[in-house]
């Protein structure tokens, strides 16, 4: 197992127990607090914006001049910043303060709104509120009903006329196991579907990345109707 699997690992242990007690979200903020102190590496945080965000927007040559964009789970804002250097209003979110804290120190005088947010339980004020909503790994570590509660969360958020893009592992499994060795837990096709909502499915790819050895993601863009 090399350093990024033990890491994996670990925090798949730390998401995998408070969910046995029906508290899915709490280690968030425990591990964040571990790597503050230096006694711990966030496994996810890469510090660069999610190359497939990245490739999906430039392909669009989006611009977001005018319009609202929502950040889930913006860890160390890497993704925020990128959204909001295409012209967006960002709103990122983090359920844990210790992330959020991070990433206002890394950009100072930044654009991007951080603030600390629960995407099971969102203020009403987010509801049909932003024209663009990009959810990268923040689903996958969950388990059973707070799983499911945060995809179908996802799509309330989008405005009229507005679009949803979800980045994840893959899975082709139709009911893989989820045991902490397997974290991040990979979504299913049938995941990825039910995250649509009342909304349409422009193009859901299946893709992967140069990890080694290549590793499956998903890339799901859904439109809502203005």
């Amino acid at each position: 197992m090399n350093d990024q699997d033990s890491l994996r690992a670990e925090a798949g242990k730390l998401a995998a127990e408070p969910a046995a007690a029906s508290d899915a979200t709490s280690w968030f903020e425990l591990l964040y607090q571990a790597a503050a102190r230096g006694e711990a590496t966030i496994p996810w945080a890469s510090l660069a914006p999610n190359p497939h965000l990245v490739q999906w927007a430039r392909g669009r040559s989006l611009r977001g001049t005018g319009r609202t964009a929502l950040v889930v789970g913006c860890g160390f804002g890497d993704d925020a910043e990128f959204v909001a250097s295409l012209g967006f209003n960002v709103v990122a979110f983090d359920i844990s303060p210790t992330a959020i804290d991070g990433a206002r120190s890394r950009f100072p005088g930044s654009s991007v709104d951080y603030t600390q947010g629960d995407l099971l339980r969102p203020p009403a004020s987010w509801r049909g509120a932003f024209d663009l909503v990009v959810e990268i790994y923040t689903v996958q570590p969950l388990h059973g009903t707070a799983r499911t509660t945060a995809l179908s969360m996802l799509p309330r958020l989008v405005a009229p006329g507005g679009t949803l893009l979800i980045i994840a592992h893959a899975t082709e499994e139709p009911a893989p196991e989820r045991d902490p060795s397997s974290f991040p837990w990979p979504l299913t096709r049938a995941e990825i579907d039910s995250a649509a909502g009342l909304l349409h499915a422009v193009r859901i790819e299946l893709l992967r990345d140069d990890e080694t050895p290549p590793a499956l993601r998903w890339r799901a863009e859904f439109n809502r109707k203005a």
